[in-house]
């Protein structure tokens, strides 16, 4: 039997939003702004607290379910658990991306964008929970 390590969940969370707030900032927002075709007037009357809200809640979900994925292999150290949640967001996050963009005639530009985005969260709370044991 596991038990789940909280702290790492919403550590994990947190830095999946800490993440995306960067990436999505100063990084890649007005690439990733430009390649979705959204205007600053277009995204100017959005609810952004529900937005944040539901983030959080799905980094939460995402976060628990890795923890219990990380389980599977006992008590993971940081560089197995960073590697197999980058694997997570590499092989099953960014491909999915791949597919749907594909069929959805996106860029590659605004893939790399979101792909690369994904594997690095992952990977980031993969070393959370590798970290906090």
């Amino acid at each position: 039997m596991w038990e789940m390590n909280w702290i790492a969940v919403l550590l994990s969370a947190g830095a999946g939003f800490l993440v995306g707030g960067i990436w999505y900032g100063p990084l890649f927002g007005k690439a990733w702004q430009r390649e979705q075709g959204l205007s600053d007037e277009s995204i100017r009357g959005v609810n952004m607290p529900k937005i944040f809200g539901m983030v959080i809640v799905l980094n939460l979900f995402a976060a628990f379910i890795l923890g219990h994925v990380l389980a599977t292999y006992g008590q993971p150290n940081l560089f197995v658990s960073t590697i197999v949640g980058g694997g997570i967001g590499l092989g099953f996050i960014a491909t999915s991306l791949g597919v749907n963009y594909l069929f959805a005639l996106k860029s590659f530009k605004l893939f790399a964008i979101d792909a690369c985005y994904w594997t690095l969260v992952y990977a980031v709370m993969g070393a959370i929970f590798g970290l906090v044991r």
